[in-house]
């Protein structure tokens, strides 16, 4: 187990969420812009990359949705609390790697700035953007800035992009509206295939 699934699965354990950023008017902000995009786009599926305690997802209108994270731990507790929600479902990265189902749209919501080690970083960027064919949306800081011994590490991931994935197209980016509670802004890509 790495660092970052060490820090997820214990505070899930010891009964904590997924964090401010999925709860109140920053799960509201987040969910309307998810929300008008995919109306807009006519979005059939989504994978989130870090869903969590399952909150935000709630607020989702999508007619299919998977959503996985590395704590296998809150992924049980997911599928137990929303068993009877057919088309929302979740999944440990077990089972994702063997699914080779392409979505209409992936997400990253708050983790991006949370993965602290390279290695699981570039590992997690690869996963995401190899998800889909269409669209990915991330919620994140993009400015580099590491806090030792913290669980925090801002990247500067636009960069990252520009250069690891060429057929990825920035097409929209959205200061946060609520600035006061989070750095974190939106960002739109396309994918060209």
């Amino acid at each position: 187990m790495n660092s970052v699934q060490k820090i997820w699965e214990n505070r899930y354990i010891i009964g904590g969420n997924s964090g401010a950023g999925s709860y109140g008017v920053l799960c509201d902000y987040k969910s309307k812009f998810i929300n008008t995009f995919i109306n807009d786009k006519n979005i059939k599926s989504m994978i989130e990359f870090g869903s969590g305690d399952g909150n935000q997802m709630e607020q989702f209108e999508i007619d299919n949705y998977i959503g996985l994270d590395i704590s296998e731990y809150i992924i049980n507790v997911c599928k137990q609390k929303y068993k009877d929600i057919t088309n929302k479902n979740f999944i440990t990265y077990d089972e994702y790697y063997k699914n080779s189902n392409k979505y209409d749209l992936a997400i990253s919501l708050d983790v991006i700035y949370h993965l602290v080690e390279d290695v699981i970083y570039i590992k997690y960027m690869d996963d995401l953007f190899s998800s889909t064919n269409k669209f990915v949306i991330i919620y994140s800081t993009d400015w580099k800035e590491k806090y030792n011994g913290s669980h925090v590490y801002h990247r500067n991931f636009t960069k990252y992009i520009d250069v690891k994935f060429k057929n990825a197209k920035l097409i929209y980016h959205e200061p946060n509206k609520y600035p006061s509670l989070s750095t974190a802004e939106f960002y739109i890509y396309s994918i060209n295939n």
